[in-house]
């Protein structure tokens, strides 16, 4: 017993003890964060939608449901993810980045692995309850679900994203705006590589690719993600000291718990803004072959939007994460509704050519400045002593705003005969933005 309690003493003394030591890096080792930060969003694909929507028609039809059921799991895992996953933000604020990566990761690959064998799963629970019923997988499915959202897109995204935002201060913008254009060719690439896999090797061995990948990446992560550099004897930047500006700068800043941020005006209308973005986006791309045809355009010119679309996205999150050092973020926040506008118009213009063009402008403008706004704003709003717990509650709201998306957009088409409706709801909404933004100052 003696030498079982002394091997586990010894096992986690060697695990606390750090395998690589920030303050010797031959550079600041904020641009190793950077990088390997950006690695663990991109890994976090396969539990965003672009990464499983590619897996819809051969999943559903190896578990005999219908796509309305399987969109419905979707749904509800989604849903149920986004009202837990501020739980994780408060363990980034206690635990740090290294951990709650790690562990995120593990559980998004253990969970891909569950998901490979679905099909058997619910053969097996099927047998064991003498039972052939849809109720099975579709309870099963949404069951994975709920873990791919959670450990993918809520909780490895969020502690990757915070951990290169908490690295730097100054420089934040700059290093957003490399990092927002590595992720916005991974992520649009992503479908096309993924699909060959399943193509090529079939979606349950493609799962198991995908989870092999992460648990191998969950080392990197454990290794090389490191909670702050005050932590280690640095500053962010890469600063050798601190100038009598910073000082003073350091001094009056102040660090905002989640219950004080959310009596501030800027965390709700930046939110709800970064929110209507979530829901816009995850709606058209979940309907847009729908949305089109009902125009009378072909299959081909609804999925030709999106390349144009990253195009202006790309342009405008990498110029304007430059500027946000220098610039202020309320106006940001004005010119991101206003592409919220340009979308909306054009939906109800969307059978003239400039509806068209308005739809592409204004989902590119969304999307860019959603980039800088959700990585940027928190840490210079609220600080970053508590950045976990803030971030994680403005996570449940884009969660929950693309869980809510393609069943609202369904409706507006069964209920009205079209997705005009979708616009007129969208201008309401922006336009009570508009107007509770006045005021939305930063809080310091």
């Amino acid at each position: 017993m003696l030498y079982f309690c002394a091997s586990i003493v010894f096992m986690a003394n060697i695990f606390q003890k750090p395998l690589i030591d920030p303050a010797k890096s031959p550079v600041f080792y904020g641009y190793v964060i950077l990088f390997i930060g950006t690695i663990g969003i991109y890994c976090s694909i396969p539990g965003q939608t672009i990464g499983v929507s590619v897996f819809t028609d051969p999943v559903k039809d190896a578990l005999g449901l219908s796509r309305n059921q399987f969109s419905n799991a979707y749904m509800i895992g989604t849903i149920v993810s986004s009202l837990v996953i501020g739980r994780a933000g408060v363990w980034f604020d206690t635990y740090g980045a290294r951990y709650v990566a790690f562990y995120a990761a593990i559980t998004l690959g253990v969970t891909l692995f569950l998901c490979s064998w679905s099909a058997i799963m619910s053969s097996y629970i099927k047998d064991l309850l003498s039972v052939d019923t849809w109720m099975v997988p579709f309870v099963l499915m949404t069951v994975l679900f709920f873990m791919l959202r959670f450990a993918g897109q809520g909780v490895l995204t969020m502690a990757s994203r915070n951990v290169i935002m908490i690295w730097f201060d100054k420089n934040r913008g700059k290093v957003n705006s490399f990092s927002s254009v590595a992720l916005s060719f991974g992520f649009s690439s992503s479908p096309l590589w993924v699909n060959g896999l399943i193509e090529g090797y079939g979606w349950e061995s493609t799962w198991q690719f995908l989870a092999i990948g992460l648990l191998l990446f969950s080392i990197f992560i454990y290794t090389f993600y490191k909670i702050s550099p005050e932590k280690h004897g640095l500053l962010p930047d890469g600063a050798k000291s601190l100038s009598t500006d910073d000082e003073k700068q350091k001094v009056v800043t102040k660090q905002f718990t989640l219950t004080e941020a959310k009596k501030e005006r800027a965390f709700w209308m930046y939110g709800l803004t970064l929110a209507f973005n979530s829901f816009f986006i995850t709606g058209l791309t979940f309907h847009v072959v729908s949305i089109f045809t009902h125009e009378g355009f072909a299959k081909e010119d609804a999925i030709s939007i999106f390349l144009p679309g990253s195009v202006v996205a790309v342009t405008v999150s990498t110029i304007f994460n430059f500027l946000s050092d220098y610039l202020p973020l309320k106006l940001y926040l004005y010119l991101m509704l206003l592409g919220g506008f340009l979308a909306s118009l054009g939906f109800l213009l969307l059978s003239t050519a400039a509806g068209v063009h308005m739809l592409i402008a204004g989902f590119g403008i969304l999307g860019g400045f959603f980039a800088v706004l959700n990585a940027v704003a928190w840490p210079r709003f609220f600080g970053r002593a508590h950045l976990g717990s803030i971030t994680g509650k403005i996570m449940s709201f884009l969660i929950l705003a693309s869980a809510l998306a393609p069943s609202i957009f369904s409706l507006c088409l069964s209920t009205f005969g079209s997705y005009e409706m979708v616009g007129y709801l969208g201008l309401a909404f922006l336009l009570f933005l508009v107007i509770g933004s006045l005021k939305a100052n930063n809080p310091q």
